[in-house]
């Protein structure tokens, strides 16, 4: 990836279309005082911290935001019924954290940042990483920059990180994402650009294990025709397409997701390839043992 495709500093732009986006007064009032009782407290620590400075170098729209939390926020706790464990060993500065990623939508993505904002004892912005092909899409590249999203590139994990930021990585990429039902849980290959950023800033790497997620769109067939098409490993086809009156409505299943205790790496980040998949190998490990835990303690799906 060019160092041309790096989001950098810039001055903050005329609000689109999106960002005329709102919820209702009284309806708003009422699901935040649901999501939590101090809503309003942990939105103004957000919003102090995306005003320090000359403000938010990506194109963050707070406000905007924070309609959009209230969204994410009636899943997290109404739909997937969210529960998060171990919030309180995501360190006080940069960090990187690192989950599985599974479900054919990024939503574990979603419900992570939305956890961190609403349960966390002192609430974080985290900084999902998304791929240099989505920033080619209008739409969705508009809404990802206003919901404070970053594309993967180093410079942009780099300015992030030396500002105390957090950042969320899938290191399993869209092979992750698109995996079909049967092989749920079963991390694929990491690859190695989160490793070498932690060694470059000597910051802590925390593994955090997601379970519901494989759920929510459970895919019996791989389209492989269809894969080979758009040039991606898999092309899952999920069961609710072939339910009627379901459309692409994620099904309501549980999420369990537990942040495990940070870790740390010395070393140079320039090493060859196999001394830096050691490393990531510690992390990958980690966090599939947390699954097989997690999966041995739940007991049902859905509840």
């Amino acid at each position: 990836m060019s160092a041309s495709t790096a989001r950098r500093p810039r001055p903050k732009r005329p609000a689109s279309r999106l960002a005329g986006f709102k919820v209702g007064n009284s309806a708003a009032e009422k699901l935040r005082s649901l999501l939590s009782p101090d809503y309003r407290r942990r939105a103004e620590i957000i919003k102090n911290r995306c005003e320090e400075g000359s403000g938010d170098p990506f194109g963050l729209d707070f406000e905007f935001a924070e309609n959009i939390l209230l969204i994410t926020g009636f899943a997290y706790r109404y739909w997937f019924r969210v529960e998060m464990k171990g919030l309180e060993r995501i360190p006080a500065g940069g960090a990187i954290l690192v989950a599985n990623h599974s479900g054919q939508f990024p939503i574990d993505g979603v419900m992570i940042g939305t956890g961190l904002v609403l349960d966390m004892p002192e609430p974080r912005l985290v900084r999902s990483m998304f791929d240099r092909w989505a920033a080619g899409l209008p739409w969705v590249s508009v809404f990802f920059q206003r919901v404070g999203q970053v594309v993967g590139h180093p410079e942009n994990v780099d300015l992030l990180l030396s500002r105390g930021e957090l950042i969320l990585v899938f290191p399993e990429g869209m092979r992750g994402i698109q995996k079909p039902y049967t092989k749920a849980y079963q991390l694929d290959d990491f690859g190695l650009g989160f490793m070498r950023l932690a060694l470059k800033h000597r910051c802590p790497v925390v593994p955090l294990a997601i379970v519901g997620a494989e759920e929510q769109y459970p895919a019996l067939w791989d389209f492989k025709t269809l894969a080979k098409v758009l040039g991606v490993p898999h092309a899952p086809i999920p069961l609710q397409v072939m339910l009627p009156m379901m459309g692409l409505v994620p099904l309501p299943s549980k999420y369990h997701i537990e942040v495990g205790d940070p870790m740390t790496f010395e070393g140079d980040p320039d090493d060859e390839d196999q001394v830096v998949s050691e490393k990531v190998w510690m992390v990958r490990h980690t966090i599939q043992r947390m699954l097989q835990r997690m999966l041995e303690e739940r007991k049902h799906v859905f509840w």
